[in-house]
Parts: C-alpha cells; sequence; structure tokens
C-alpha cells in the first residue's frame, strides 16, 4: 500500500507543477482536465500527509518511553495515537480501491411494468413518481423522455434522465425488480397480490463516448399521444428511431417540438449502444441491462414494498424501512448509502485478497 500512497503524492505534485504552468494556464482543456484531476487527487493526498504525520507523532512518543519523567504522559498518548493510525489505514484503504468510471455521469432509468397486469402498471407508476421526487429532495434535474399510461393510470413505459453529477453512483443499485404485495384496487375481496416492476438504471453516453453512423439510423415520425403533444395532433412530432445494425429502438414524444424529441431519442439511442458496446467488450458484464430487469418473475427482486406491514425490505443488504409512504415519496437515500457502503465494503474485501 505505502509504494501506491508514494506513487499518487508524486501524481499529484506533477498536476500541482503543471497547474501552475503558464503554459498551459492559456489551455482551457487542459486546466479542466488538471483541475478535475487534482479534485480527485487532494483529498486522498491530505489523507496521506495527515498519516504520514501521525505514524511521525508516533514514533517520536514511543522514544520518550525510555525517558522516566516522560514514559506516564507517552504512554497515555500512544492508544489514541494507534487508534488514529488505524482509522486513517481503513480510509485509505477505501481510497484506493478503484472508483467505477461510470459513477459521475448522468442516467437514463426506464421503468416497466411485469408480472401482475393493471395492478404491475399501477405500482410501476408509482415507482416512477418515487424517483421523480427523490430527485426533487436532491434538487436533481431530471428531464421525461417517454411516459406512456393506459385508462387506468397505469403505466406502459417510462423513461427519464436524471441529469446530476453522481447521479450514477447514487442510482445504479435500483436496477432490478421491485416487487409489490398489497390490496390491488380492484381486488373486491381484499386479498393481498404479487406484483413486479422491473427497472434499468444506465449511465447516459455522450457523442464522444459513442460513435453512431448515420446510414445506420432509421428515423420516422408519428402523432404524439403524451400530454405535451395532444395540442398538436395533426402535426407529427414524435420521434422513432431504430438503429438497423443492432435493431435497438428509442422514442420520445414527450416535447412538443420535433426537434426536442429527436435529441432526447438521440441520447437513448447513444446510452443502449453504450450500454451494449460495454457488454461486449466485457465478457463478465455480458447482459447487463437483462440482468438488470430479469425476466420478470415474482421470484427476481431486489426489493419488496410490503403495503399491509407498511415495511420495505432491500434483499442484497438486508435493509428494512418501515415507513412505505415516506419511501415512496422519495425517501430512498437510507438504503442507497446501505448499497454504496456494501459495494465499497466488497471492493476493499477484494481489493485487500487481490494483495
Amino acid at each position: 500500500m505505502l509504494d501506491k500512497l508514494r506513487e499518487i503524492e508524486r501524481k499529484f505534485d506533477a498536476v500541482e507543477s503543471d497547474y501552475n504552468n503558464p503554459d498551459v494556464v492559456t489551455n482551457p482543456k487542459e486546466m479542466q482536465r488538471l483541475g478535475k484531476l487534482r479534485s480527485e487527487l487532494e483529498p486522498i493526498v491530505v489523507t496521506i500527509r495527515d498519516y504520514q504525520k501521525t505514524l511521525g507523532e508516533l514514533e517520536e512518543t514511543e522514544e520518550l518511553l525510555s525517558d522516566p519523567e516522560m514514559r506516564e504522559m507517552a504512554q497515555a498518548e500512544l492508544d489514541p495515537l494507534k487508534a488514529k493510525i488505524a482509522n486513517l489505514e481503513q480510509d485509505l484503504k477505501k481510497m484506493l480501491v478503484p472508483k467505477d468510471p461510470q459513477d459521475d455521469k448522468p442516467v437514463i432509468i426506464e421503468i416497466r411494468p411485469a408480472v401482475g397486469g393493471d395492478e404491475a402498471g399501477l405500482f410501476a407508476n408509482e415507482l416512477f413518481r418515487m424517483y421523480l421526487r427523490y430527485c426533487e429532495r436532491r434538487r436533481w434535474k431530471s428531464e421525461i423522455i417517454e411516459h406512456e399510461v393506459n385508462g387506468l393510470g397505469g403505466l406502459e413505459r417510462a423513461i427519464f434522465k436524471v441529469d446530476a453529477v453522481g447521479a450514477y453512483s447514487q442510482l445504479k443499485h435500483e436496477s432490478g425488480g421491485h416487487r409489490v404485495q398489497r390490496v390491488p384496487a380492484t381486488e373486491t375481496q381484499g386479498r393481498i397480490h404479487t406484483s413486479i416492476a422491473t427497472v434499468a438504471v444506465l449511465p447516459e453516453a455522450e457523442e464522444v463516448d459513442v460513435y453512431i453512423d448515420p446510414k445506420d439510423l432509421e428515423i420516422s415520425t408519428f402523432c404524439s399521444s403524451s400530454a405535451g403533444g395532444q395540442h398538436m395532433q395533426k402535426n407529427e412530432t414524435a420521434i422513432r428511431i431504430i438503429h438497423k445494425p443492432t435493431g435497438l429502438v428509442s422514442t420520445c414524444q414527450d416535447e412538443r417540438s420535433q426537434l426536442q424529441n429527436k435529441l432526447k431519442a438521440m441520447a437513448v439511442m447513444r446510452t443502449k449502444l453504450y450500454q451494449l458496446r460495454q457488454e461486449e467488450l466485457a465478457a463478465e458484464r455480458a447482459g447487463m441491462r437483462k440482468g438488470q430487469v430479469g425476466s420478470g418473475e415474482r421470484s427476481e427482486k431486489v426489493r419488496t414494498y410490503n403495503f399491509p406491514q407498511s415495511r420495505i425490505t432491500d434483499h442484497r443488504v438486508g435493509f428494512q424501512h418501515n415507513n412505505v409512504a415516506a419511501f415512496m415519496d422519495g425517501d430512498l437515500q437510507p438504503v442507497i448509502d446501505a448499497l454504496i457502503q456494501d459495494e465499497q465494503a466488497r471492493k476493499l474485501a477484494e481489493a485487500e485478497e487481490a494483495g
């Protein structure tokens, strides 16, 4: 670990030197790159230097043990110093765990009903609102790309973008099957039903992440059926994009402008293609999106929403939240924090095992 720490310090010092170089100051792109790198390295360098300073204090204190007049005072300082060193070592180990390169990206989230008929659609629409409320709590910007509901108010499909730095790091663990247990509004005999809605969370791809040949796209327009398009039914403002080599489809009809719908649909297409290519490049991540949403069977779930008992259970970390109403109103942070901590603990264990 010490070799890695010294390497990070050298890298930080080099960045600091370049950052103050007059030739670099006149290059905005290079300044931006160095500024980002500096902000990433600075917290760990501050911790490294605190660790080194505390190690020096411990060494000096241990030398004082041989002095009869100073022994008692030195002895009293030893345990707090050792505890601080242990804590700093743990912090440094966590900081050395490789960061997911996608973590800082905005995300595109897709929600669909799976098993459970009308009740699955109604629950999926509640999940859609839950995530929008979470974004409001975080003061994150969200943009609806597609939101289709049936006559009962059940969701057919929702796609929306969360445009915030770090959105993927916070929301990536929401992918999977979400199971609800409750008495549906349509149930006349008071029986509890179980339904599933699926959520897929994908890091948004930028234009520099993936190149799309315009010749590979089939773009068509149609009349919007969304709330935004009801006033323009005579105009085909909605957009459907098909990527012919892969068969991937992206649509957007939420905006009244055909151009805005096209821009949003292209953003979704880029993200889907980027994800597909990432899966192809990394065999262990193959089928990531399929793994996220699963087959929609009742047995496949990451979380259960038990309305009669007002309890949310995340099955991956055993986390429980005993206020369904608050959770559905966007109070997700406690379970998100628990999932992030679990991810960090697993990565740390893997790093330590690798040596």
